[in-house]
């Protein structure tokens, strides 16, 4: 009965902080807890006092509160009060102690977090408080290390959340860090090197030691196995190798690093009392975390283990199940933030599904060996439980997820002990570590040509597109159904025919739309037609724009092909090679190249389809005509809706178009936000005005305004999506003019 009511208040207080994502949800939970202790009290009091409910719904409600009160807030004196969203990025000097060792980001970037003590020269010098957001280039960060003082010159500036679909939420992530303010800084000055000790010092001696022994990449490769993937500047193309065929947890330190460590400690101290093997294991756990860090998903293992060995000091029985509720619940007291944590929420439901469901898969592998089954089952049971939640928040589909784990977990167990005694070795004496890490290197060349090999099969990485709330909640109910009740366990596989139905159906859905979206982009203006399945992207062509913007948009919405794509410039298929690397491209529309620069087109590159000046292209329902190379003007049908695109025209070349006589009228007139002439807008006579900008002049969006037409800005809307019946729909603020 006690252990049932624990269970329950577990679950409330974590279904509490879930409900802050609905406004209302805490009341409407608080209501439900009185409603079962009052309506359904005959129901449930052979199982549990009413007054269980009432508790829950308390629980529930405080829970949400509590999220609440921990939410960070900057200070009176935070760095990031000193700023508005207005004022864009602004030229200072920041004085403060660096806390981390810098890492290098996917733009090759040093990152490191800077606690901010002083700026200028905004008005005076003047104390600030805070944690920054810094980035510096690498060259500028190689000396620096956690305790040192120094002068950061560069600009700092607020963060802004996704602005499109599948973008990276830099505000809110910043927000869960207890930060507010980023700093792009351009030079580093060293004012005071006192270094205290941390962990950090331990940290760099054995990633050191296992470069130097066994090179790059398969030195960072062995220390992430064994710290992380966070303690070590490991390659993004290994780190995205291993995220695609479903290894992630490989470079995650967290549950297999905490058992096989407290595995080893117990084997080795079997002989000894208990007492002992509790001392030395949770000296091994604290070390464990100081090393890798304190992360949600570190901490639920070390939580985990070291309730293990107190069952073991008190001879009890260890609960898996409510143990892992229990540590969930301390954790989220710790910082009720962990609950949107993508890590913490794969490492509890990764656990729950080892707990629950590898018994029942082993035993329908009874006909293999116990070993083989067991190592089966249990990437099946991982794979099952987060499978919905990674679809929800990727929509990326690992089909050889299983397969690949399968193949490679004696490789993983094998490199992550030997990587433990090559880290031991190298606190001892660092050659004696580099030696062991020399060893290790080829079972680790073995294992990065396997991950190589599963990432190149034809449909790893299969983008289905990400699934609504509603639909993972589903999913995981029809889970819970098959693994605690008994009429579903015995229909499992209709459950698992019911879920893939589920997951096909926002498939199916997809290839019956016809949608456009203009992505929010600084570089120039980027719009993703999905027509009925087939993908036509206009823009888009640089490298930057490519990876930061439109392959997550793309993978957000499940698009694996994209049919044409179009750009203004004449060499523009030899710029879609990054975008190539990810998926396949069909055809480059672009304007003919000159004789003097042609050049043989790479076997995997897209087919150019070459349109000429006042060439009209009909490519699926959408025809093209450009109207101007230089600067880039085209005329585009969608759907019988006449469109005008304008990248980089400038004033005089706004006259000059407007001279030539031309100018055709279209509904919707885009432009790269350039100050736009009157009398242009006026030729065009457009329903509606696009500017894929930050901001356009005062003198244009007044003119705009006076006109009445409506105005999209999307460095203010974020990304805006348009269908033929509907028209455009923002994702954020409202638009102007109206």
């Amino acid at each position: 009965m006690a252990a049932t009511q624990a269970l329950i208040g577990c679950l409330a207080f974590m279904v509490g902080l879930l409900a802050i994502a609905i406004p209302g949800a805490n009341w409407l939970l608080l209501l439900l807890g009185v409603g079962a202790t009052v309506g359904l009290h005959r129901v449930w009091r052979s199982l549990l006092p009413r007054r269980i409910w009432l508790i829950a719904g308390a629980i529930a409600l405080f829970a949400s509160f509590y999220y609440q009160w921990r939410m960070p807030h900057p200070a009176a004196q935070d760095i990031s009060r000193l700023l508005t969203p207005a004022d864009g990025a602004v030229k200072v000097l920041v004085t403060g102690r660096v806390t981390t060792l810098p890492r290098l980001t996917r733009s090759d970037k040093a990152q490191f977090w800077l606690q901010a003590q002083a700026i200028e020269p905004i008005g005076d010098r003047q104390p600030v408080t805070g944690k920054v957001y810094t980035t510096v280039p690498p060259e500028q960060a190689k000396a620096l290390h956690p305790g040192q003082v120094v002068q950061v010159s560069g600009s700092l500036y607020l963060p802004k959340a996704a602005a499109n679909p599948g973008g990276f939420d830099f505000k809110q992530y910043l927000q869960q860090e207890g930060s507010f303010a980023g700093l792009r800084g351009d030079q580093v000055r060293l004012q005071q090197d006192n270094p205290n000790w941390g962990w950090w010092q331990i940290q760099q001696r054995i990633v050191t030691a296992q470069q130097v022994g066994a090179g790059s990449p398969a030195g960072a490769l062995i220390s992430a196995m064994v710290l992380g993937g966070r303690a070590v500047d490991l390659p993004y193309d290994v780190k995205d190798a291993f995220v695609r065929v479903g290894l992630a947890h490989a470079l995650a330190a967290s549950g297999f690093q905490t058992s096989l460590l407290l595995g080893v400690v117990l084997a080795l101290t079997r002989q000894r009392s208990p007492k002992l093997q509790f001392g030395l294991g949770s000296l091994a756990l604290v070390g464990f975390v100081g090393l890798a860090g304190a992360q949600p998903a570190v901490l639920r293992a070390a939580v985990m283990g070291f309730g293990g060995l107190v069952a073991l000091v008190l001879k009890r029985q260890v609960q898996p199940l409510g143990t892992l509720l229990l540590t969930a619940v301390l954790l989220l007291l710790l910082n009720p933030l962990w609950i949107w944590d993508l890590g913490f929420q794969l490492s509890f439901l990764a656990t729950l599904g080892l707990l629950v469901t590898v018994t029942p898969i082993a035993r329908r592998l009874d006909w293999l060996p116990t070993a083989i089954a067991t190592s089966i089952a249990v990437p099946i049971a991982a794979y099952l439980w987060t499978f919905p939640l990674q679809l929800g928040a990727f929509g990326v589909l690992s089909p050889y997820s299983i397969p690949a784990n399968v193949a490679t977990t004696l490789l993983i167990s094998g490199i992550s002990l030997g990587g433990m005694v090559s880290a031991l070795a190298a606190l001892i004496w660092p050659p004696a570590g580099a030696t062991l890490a020399w060893l290790l290197q080829y079972p680790t060349h073995l294992l990065l040509a396997i991950v190589r090999g599963f990432e190149r099969l034809p449909g790893n990485g299969w983008a289905i597109g990400t699934i609504p709330v509603a639909l993972v909640v589903g999913l995981y109910l029809l889970l819970s159904l098959c693994s605690w009740q008994r009429w579903w366990q015995r229909r499992w596989r209709w459950g698992l025919l019911l879920g893939i139905g589920l997951v096909l159906i926002p498939v199916a859905m997809g290839l019956t739309l016809t949608q456009a979206t203009i992505l929010a982009t600084a570089q120039e203006p980027t719009l993703v037609l999905r027509d009925r399945g087939r993908v036509l992207v206009l823009g888009g062509s640089q490298a930057q724009t490519q990876q930061s913007t439109l392959l997550p948009y793309l993978q957000q919405v499940g698009v694996n092909q994209i049919d044409w794509a179009i750009a203004p410039q004449p060499d523009a298929v030899m710029h879609w090679t990054t975008v190539a690397a990810r998926l396949p491209v069909r055809y480059v529309v672009q304007p003919p190249l000159s004789p003097a620069s042609l050049q043989p087109t790479p076997t995997n590159n897209p087919q150019l389809i070459p349109v000429g000046l006042h060439q009209t292209a009909t490519i699926g329902s959408t025809r093209l005509t450009w109207l101007s190379l230089t600067p880039a003007i085209a005329q585009l049908t969608l759907q019988g809706h006449e469109w005008l695109w304008l990248v980089g025209v400038d004033a005089e070349q706004q006259k000059a178009w407007l001279a030539a006589g031309q100018v055709p009228h279209a509904e919707v007139l885009w432009w790269s936000g350039q100050s736009l002439d009157p009398a242009l807008v006026q030729a065009v006579q457009p329903r509606v005005a696009i500017a894929s900008s930050r901001a356009i002049a005062p003198a244009t969006m007044e003119w705009l305004q006076q006109q009445h037409l409506p105005l999209y800005i999307t460095g203010e809307t974020g990304a805006l999506q348009w269908t033929p019946t509907a028209g455009f729909s923002p994702l954020a603020e409202t638009r102007h003019g109206e």
